[in-house]
């Protein structure tokens, strides 16, 4: 149960990481000069817009309350358009780049705020909602990373591959999900292992 009520305390949290993180892709194509995000009403902080009923809420929930020890689930995914970018394959690497970049920098931002909160001796129940944003949006900005389509390090890795493997390599995308929760089911404890230090720097 207590785990359960942990993990229902954290889930308040992934929403605005995921907020984050999904505005700062539409952000970023914006302004290299792709409207979609503006026109289809995504260059918002609302959470209406960026949350999937399923994705985001129910599914997570499941999980949740199943016990799972591995909690799933995802914003809507921002809709870009790479055609109008200059160069194609810098904007598809900043635009990919941009979602763990800011999930980064709200880490960063909770995590100065902690240790100045913790400087001046506030109680652990003020510090510990900061700890979760740092755990949360570190685990998402380096999950985000790992370079398997459709993951935002896929993105980066296909604007360095030349150009036919980068085609093929991105063929992997529509096996991408399969390959996610075999790469969550089986190296959990490795990706902990090696963000821990990370997060609890």
């Amino acid at each position: 149960m207590k785990i359960i009520l942990l993990h229902l305390v954290a889930f308040v949290f992934v929403i605005p990481a995921i907020i984050a993180h999904e505005f700062a892709h539409g952000w970023v194509s914006y302004r290299l000069g792709d409207p979609t995000p503006l026109l289809t009403g995504r260059l918002k902080l609302d959470p209406r817009v960026h949350i999937d009923p399923f994705w985001t809420l129910l599914l997570p929930f499941l999980l949740i309350l199943s016990g799972s020890p591995v909690v799933f689930g995802m914003a809507k995914p921002v809709a870009v358009d790479p055609r109008y970018y200059k160069d194609f394959r810098k904007g598809v690497a900043l635009t990919g780049a941009a979602g763990p970049l800011a999930n980064l920098t709200f880490a960063l931002a909770a995590s100065l705020v902690y240790r100045s909160f913790s400087y001046f001796g506030f109680p652990y129940f003020v510090l510990f909602p900061l700890e979760l944003v740092v755990e949360i949006n570190i685990v998402l900005a380096l999950f985000n990373l790992v370079p398997v389509p459709p993951l935002d390090g896929s993105r980066v890795v296909t604007a360095l591959l030349p150009e036919k493997l980068a085609y093929k390599y991105m063929k992997l995308e529509k096996y991408g999900f399969l390959i996610l929760i075999v790469l969550i089911t089986v190296f959990r404890r490795a990706f902990w292992a090696i963000i821990e230090p990370i997060v609890f720097f």
